[in-house]
């Protein structure tokens, strides 16, 4: 079973590679000299280093305290989570899938082999704490597929101890500083080892131009959400906090842009895409909704006192809950390694490659965008007065709800169009983000007056009292009429202000 650990650290070079005394960093009361260790680690990626082109690593190591199977994912600048698994011949398959957003169909190869003879010492406080660990790695690479060649060099590794003040890195780093101790150029290893083998670098595709056009503008906006969504895999599959919600608004984002700017991208093309875009948000929605609806009816219920809880109310929404999670799960995951899903990410690859521009797409953005915008915005618009006109119930709901999927794609298209506008893109941005807050809160009252139904149902079936749901409903009655009734004045300031 893998686990993973957050990695901080910085790497650096000298001219003479020696480490200077760095007793004098403030906190550190010792350094405690560790021994010297060998490793021998081999790098696997694909045949054209699809890994490498996007920082992360993927290694078979011996040797050390953490010998095994390491995968290296980028979080910021001198940041990666670092995901371990026990040594075994063959990529486990918990690592290889969470490289297969960018492997795909392609094969994982040993690519490069570093050994690595390391001298550690730790810096420690006047407790005896670690505070990090720090190592002159004396490094010989050898090319194994792609290129040929080998290449030595010596660097120092600074790492974070678990949990530490990554400002404690900083003052290292000053130390090291005035000794002549420089930053490394390379940010791995592996990177180096490319870079001085035959072979060269990995060639990941050159950024673009800064947009001029239009259609510049719109498929900027489409190259970032793709990126998003390849790169969110990872989260997805780990079932990181905010990887499930980040991919499903990437997906709606490309799904909104597709349709706002449907002058800009030929829609005979992008439609089918993204109906596919769809599925994957329905899919991604599963859990996430599923979660956020339990969060709220148990916070609810917490709220209730004691003496009108009747019947196993809490026990029942948890079971229910914990239920549908463990579906939504096991679902996602196998969404995640269908070949539907492969597909469309080579989709987007080739659509953003050559992508459907139409007339409109080499005109002005400014003149482009804005009547775009302006479009939505119009139709939000009609559908707030639609839905207000309607009496309370089923008919303004659903008015509502369609009021707020139309504000978040406002909302994508203003965002979308914000570099090319400037200021009015970006108030109507948090004005949108505003409107479709307030119509989500409403939605989720809808949402949850559906399942306390059905609750109360079964639990009548049982014989358990549904007072509780029903008191539960009422509340849920209240915070809909509530915003029901703020959201005429709402608009009206809104429209007001609003730059289009």
């Amino acid at each position: 079973m893998a686990d993973t650990k957050r990695e901080i650290e910085r790497k650096y070079e000298s001219n003479d590679s020696g480490l200077p005394d760095l007793t004098g960093v403030a906190g550190v009361a010792n350094v405690l000299d560790k021994g010297t260790t060998e490793l021998d680690a081999t790098y696997h990626d694909t045949s054209d280093l699809r890994l490498a082109a996007a920082r992360i690593t993927l290694r078979r190591r011996q040797g050390g305290s953490d010998a095994g199977w390491h995968l290296k994912l980028p979080v910021a600048p001198g940041v990666r989570d670092e995901i371990h698994a026990p040594l075994a011949d063959t990529v486990p398959g918990e690592l290889a899938a969470l490289t297969r957003s960018r492997v795909r169909e392609g094969q994982l190869v040993p690519v490069v082999r570093l050994r690595t003879t390391r001298d550690v010492q730790n810096l420690v406080d006047a407790r005896g704490r670690l505070l990090a660990e720090v190592s002159v790695d004396h490094v010989r690479a050898e090319r194994l597929f792609g290129g040929e060649g080998t290449a030595q060099w010596t660097e120092i590794e600074v790492e974070l101890a678990d949990g530490g003040d990554p400002g404690f890195l900083d003052k290292v780093e000053k130390r090291l500083g005035k000794a002549g101790v420089r930053p490394s150029d390379s940010p791995s290893k592996l990177a180096r080892a490319l870079a001085e083998t035959k072979g060269g670098k990995p060639h990941p595709a050159p950024p673009p131009g800064r947009p001029a056009t239009a259609g510049d503008h719109v498929l900027a906006y489409v190259r970032a959400q793709r990126d998003a969504i390849v790169a969110l895999d990872p989260a997805v599959r780990l079932d990181t906090e905010e990887g499930v919600h980040d991919m499903r608004v990437a997906t709606r984002r490309l799904r909104s842009t597709f349709r706002s700017f449907g002058k800009v991208l030929d829609r005979k093309i992008t439609d089918p895409v993204a109906a596919e875009l769809k599925w994957l948000a329905g899919e991604l929605g599963l859990g996430r909704d599923l979660e956020v609806l339990a969060e709220r009816l148990i916070g609810s219920l917490a709220d209730v006192p004691p003496a009108l809880v009747s019947g196993p109310v809490h026990d029942r929404l948890r079971a229910w809950a914990d239920a549908g999670e463990r579906g939504s799960r096991h679902r996602l995951l196998g969404v995640l390694d269908s070949r539907r899903y492969l597909d469309l990410l080579d989709t987007l690859d080739a659509l953003i490659a050559d992508p459907p521009l139409l007339k409109a797409a080499a005109k002005n953005p400014e003149k482009v965008l804005t009547k775009a915008v302006r479009k939505d915005f119009h139709k939000v618009t009609d559908l707030i007065e639609t839905a207000m006109a309607q009496p309370p119930g089923r008919d303004r709901d659903l008015g509502l709800h369609e009021a707020r999927k139309k504000a978040k794609r406002t909302r994508y298209a203003a965002e979308a169009a914000h570099p090319a506008l400037g200021k009015p893109a970006k108030k109507l941005t948090k004005s949108m983000k505003s409107l479709q807050s307030m119509l989500g809160e409403h939605q989720d009252s809808v949402m949850a007056r559906e399942t306390l139904r059905e609750l109360s149902a079964v639990a009548h079936a049982a014989g358990e009292s549904a007072f509780t749901y029903g008191l539960l409903y009422g509340r849920e009655e209240q915070r809909a009429a509530a915003i029901e009734a703020e959201t005429p004045d709402a608009w009206k300031r809104i429209k007001n202000k609003a730059p289009v």
